[in-house]
């Protein structure tokens, strides 16, 4: 079976001459690992987690060639399939890219969060966000106020940007 650390490897081959966005794929990483472990994420929706976290950005460069911008429906637009490709060379079982797939498909669609891993994959990618961004204060509450509610994703951010 394929590993994470495969993908992660996979990932930064892929934005070679980017670290800007490799950071930002690294952090949003490790920031949903560390929220699905403290959230209590059985074995095999972490994994998930995961995987989707690595990939989460995938089709930023290709939507900047394609359309000359990268906004975040069109990174769920076009992320899947060269997720689907990625994963699948590098041996994922199928129902992982599948679920992967799902998630890069929907990772900027707050309105209908219908899963924890698509929560927490939300509250860590929009938290780095935040932090790389720079938004302002205000900014940050109103996200807090109506995104993050896993308990470990609202602490890390009052912590991260709120609190003083």
């Amino acid at each position: 079976m394929a590993e994470i650390s495969q993908l992660l490897g996979a990932m930064i081959s892929y934005y070679k001459g980017d670290p800007c966005r490799i950071h930002h794929f690294l952090k949003v990483h490790d920031l949903a690992r560390i929220i699905g472990m403290l959230e209590g994420l059985d074995k095999e929706t972490l994994f998930v987690l995961e995987a989707a976290a690595a990939v989460h950005d995938i089709a930023v460069h290709w939507c900047e060639l394609k359309y000359g911008r990268c906004d975040g429906k069109l990174r769920e637009q076009e992320g899947p399939p060269l997720c689907r490709d990625m994963m699948q060379a590098l041996g994922f079982e199928e129902q992982v890219i599948e679920r992967v797939c799902w998630l890069v498909a929907h990772h900027h669609t707050y309105e209908q969060i219908e899963s924890i891993e698509h929560r927490i994959l939300a509250e860590a990618d929009t938290l780095i966000s935040l932090y790389e961004d720079d938004v302002s204060r205000e900014g940050v509450q109103n996200t807090y106020d109506t995104l993050f509610k896993t308990e470990t994703g609202r602490f890390f951010c009052r912590k991260m940007l709120l609190e003083k």
